[in-house]
């Protein structure tokens, strides 16, 4: 293992572009963090002045007091002063398709944050959020920001082309939404958890952008991962300091989503050729795919709505027995960063072909699985997690 390690680390930069053609986007990371910063301080006097905040129920939100909203409008506010930045950083030659992809973007995630809005401020019907959710995915499909499956294809010995190939691209983006914004909607569950544990993954993936781009592997894709990735990272560091323990200001389902779906259209850019990036970003993003897997796994063996909000997440779970909250939140950061070394180190090794890579990765998700069975992570009391004795008694 340490030999991948450092045969990782020495692959990192790459001699097709200086690590200059990398440092010169910093700007938007700085103009995505100080307009987070000040639209989400905005953002909590206007909630709190209309009473759009998220009040507790003593079951699943159990904070003390009403808490603003909103702040799922500041972090989309930091990526969007990021991304026009970047017009004044992006060669000139190159400008009208990188444009294209990261205002596609930025469309798509102000859809999504839309609609968490709506649900934050109007509690809108689940079927409402996922048609929304498709718009937004609909957005990536129109502006070219789509897996290419071809080279997956081939590997499986698969004839695919023409309009099928379209109609398996549009599936696969609109999969990826729909599973990112709902999973890290899931985790939203704590202070600073779901921003925090973004921050780890876009970082990650930056990472994973650097690479590629010293490496020279996309004029377009390269430097909207970067633009990406900066932006987010700097919306959600933005956000942060208002969300951490004690939260003054909740990101809400337009937050969640947001991140959701930016995170999922940097795993369809990772997708642009060979499905080794592709399958890197998938396991950095993994914290969150375990947890949504352990919370349907879980109501499924106890036979509960998988679609009822409940105390059985990672996260509660960990809380319920003991653990602070803090320390809950920085173990969840730690898992994250785990998940984030196991798919930067696997993808940089170009020793190992991708057909070990996925059994490996699969490996990974299987030994967190057996770990959480093996917690008792997968035992539901009452519809809610820890709820009255009588339920016990049913």
């Amino acid at each position: 293992m340490l030999t991948e390690v450092k045969e990782a680390l020495n692959n990192i930069v790459g001699n097709e572009r200086p690590l200059g053609w990398v440092i010169k986007f910093w700007p938007v990371f700085v103009a995505s963090l100080i307009s987070a910063l000040a639209a989400t301080a905005l953002c909590k006097q206007i909630a709190l002045k209309y009473g759009i905040v998220d009040k507790p129920d003593d079951t699943v939100k159990t904070h003390k007091e009403p808490i603003a909203y909103l702040g799922g409008l500041g972090m989309l506010a930091g990526l969007a002063v990021g991304i026009f930045v970047s017009i004044f950083i992006i060669e000139h030659d190159q400008m009208p398709r990188i444009l294209k992809w990261t205002f596609g973007i930025l469309t798509g995630g102000a859809i999504a944050c839309g609609v968490g809005l709506a649900d934050d401020i109007l509690d809108i019907e689940p079927w409402q959020k996922i048609l929304g959710q498709i718009c937004a995915a609909v957005v990536l499909v129109i502006v070219g920001v789509v897996p290419n499956i071809s080279d997956m294809a081939a590997f499986l010995h698969l004839p695919i082309s023409g309009l099928f190939e379209k109609i398996i691209q549009a599936g696969i983006v609109i999969f990826f939404v729909l599973g990112a914004t709902n999973s890290l909607n899931l985790l939203d569950g704590l202070d600073g958890l779901c921003a925090g544990v973004t921050s780890i993954i876009s970082l990650a993936m930056l990472v994973l952008s650097i690479h590629l781009a010293t490496w020279g592997y996309s004029d377009i894709g390269d430097p909207v991962r970067i633009i990406i990735c900066l932006g987010i990272v700097g919306g959600a560091c933005g956000f942060l300091p208002f969300n951490r323990h004690p939260a003054k200001i909740f990101m809400g389902d337009a937050g969640s989503m947001l991140l959701g779906f930016i995170v999922a259209a940097l795993m369809m850019l990772f997708a642009e050729d060979t499905p080794r990036w592709w399958l890197a970003a998938i396991v950095v993003f993994g914290l969150p795919i375990l947890d949504t897997a352990t919370a349907l796994a879980r109501r499924l063996l106890n036979k509960r709505p998988l679609f009822i909000s409940d105390r059985g997440h990672i996260y509660d779970q960990m809380i319920d027995r003991g653990i602070p909250l803090k320390k809950t939140v920085f173990f969840c950061y730690v898992l994250t960063a785990v998940f984030a070394f196991f798919g930067i180190v696997m993808a940089f090794t170009t020793q190992i072909r991708t057909v070990h890579a996925i059994l490996i990765y699969t490996g990974i998700f299987a030994i967190a699985g057996l770990i959480i069975w093996a917690k008792g992570y997968l035992k539901m009391e009452g519809l809610r997690g820890k709820v009255p004795d009588k339920d016990k008694k049913q």
